[in-house]
């Protein structure tokens, strides 16, 4: 009979535990801001593709987009920003303004969503996040820093708003590319 080494069995134990870490890490990995949504199913969450914001060479913040299903054109989508400078709110509302002007939303119904985001979003610091969570047929709730903020209960304007990182004609195609990429299926 052939004895194993004492420290095999603590590699093989290692090597077991790190791989039952690593197949939970996904779902430990899911900020609660896109956990926490009525009608979806935490387990229906994934991690699609993430992502860079640079302008003029500067870094404005990572972006992941989480999907509840196979198909980011009709599923519940979470797109979460993790800002790597200061903007005050008031900033993060223009921008959103002009982006869904410029790839055509009502212009009649801007003023209306440019005064709730304005309600919705804070002045962000390094670090902060924002999360917005798109229910199709619903609209768009927004957390910051994983805790609620208000919603934005109209549908049209949720397509608009997540139009300007999905578009086709995204400002940034390259973080377009990079967060519509599907998670990979194990092989």
């Amino acid at each position: 009979m052939h004895r194993r080494a004492p420290w095999r069995h603590a590699v093989t134990a290692a090597v077991a535990a790190c791989a039952l870490l690593c197949a939970a890490a996904p779902a430990l990995a899911l900020p609660d801001a896109v956990r926490d949504n009525p009608g979806v199913a935490p387990g229906a969450w994934t991690r699609w593709g993430s992502g860079e914001m640079r302008w003029l060479g500067i870094a404005l913040y990572q972006a992941t987009l989480f999907v509840a299903g196979n198909d980011a054109g009709e599923a519940p989508l979470a797109l979460r920003l993790e800002y790597r400078r200061d903007i005050p709110g008031a900033r993060l509302v223009q921008a959103s303004m002009e982006e869904m002007r410029r790839l055509g939303a009502d212009p009649a119904r801007l003023p209306e969503w440019e005064a709730q985001l304005q309600r919705l979003f804070p002045d962000v610091q390094k670090g902060d996040t924002i999360t917005g969570v798109r229910m199709p047929g619903q609209g768009v709730r927004f957390f910051h820093q994983d805790r609620l903020r208000g919603e934005l209960a109209d549908a049209e304007f949720g397509r608009w708003f997540f139009a300007i990182w999905l578009h086709p004609d995204s400002r940034s195609p390259g973080l377009r590319s990079q967060l519509l990429q599907p998670p990979r299926k194990p092989s």
